[in-house]
């Protein structure tokens, strides 16, 4: 954790800090500088420590980002934020997929490591909730590691599975099949994957419909 200092040298909130987000911001980055529109809203789901929207948001003047995650990561992500945050990043909003989900539609949306730590309820309702928010030809990217056609894709990501499981029988690596099936369910297609480090994938999916 790092913690901020107000400007009289006392401690205020501790900042989150995750080794794994600035490992792989700049190869995410290079994808996203491929599918982001070049004007218009973001939305990124599980925005915890915010390392990712400050970063990319500092790259992308021209988008307007919208951070969000569950109430008990706001006051870290939020200060993260108005530490070092660009213009163009929005008030931290709270967004549970499994309840109510903000008002209005976005052009994209963004989410990195969060479908292997929700339950499969919380995937289905995230889903659901992308086939509200999006915008026809709108485009969902989202980074993990996981499995194809029921298999893991390397030793490391069994690994990883295992542990999630021993922490949440509900967590675990999702399959791409299951989530093709997902998105069709909700007017999306699955339009690109991108092999990423460290066994990860970025997967890119389309709602369905032209952009406007």
């Amino acid at each position: 954790m790092i913690q901020t200092k107000s400007e009289f040298g006392q401690a205020m909130i501790p900042l989150p800090c995750s080794e794994s987000c600035e490992r792989n911001k700049g190869p995410i980055l290079e994808v996203l500088r491929q599918l982001l529109p070049s004007c218009g809203r973001i939305l990124e789901i599980g925005s915890g420590t915010g390392q990712h929207v400050v970063y990319f948001a500092s790259h992308f003047p021209s988008l307007q980002w919208q951070p969000s995650d569950r109430d008990e990561y706001l006051p870290g992500l939020t200060a993260r934020v108005e530490q070092g945050g660009s213009p163009n990043i929005l008030p931290p909003i709270k967004l549970d997929v499994l309840e109510p989900w903000p008002e209005g539609l976005f052009d994209a949306v963004y989410s990195a490591n969060t479908a292997h730590i929700m339950s499969w309820d919380a995937v289905c309702a995230t889903f659901a909730g992308l086939g509200e928010c999006l915008i026809s030809g709108g485009l969902y990217c989202l980074y993990g590691p996981f499995n194809q056609d029921g298999h893991f894709t390397a030793d490391s990501n069994r690994v990883f599975d295992r542990h999630l499981r021993s922490r949440d029988s509900e967590m675990g690596l999702r399959d791409l099949q299951a989530l093709e099936e997902l998105a069709s369910l909700n007017q999306m297609v699955l339009q690109q994957k991108f092999s990423m480090p460290a066994n990860n994938q970025i997967l890119v999916f389309r709602k369905e419909g032209s952009r406007a």
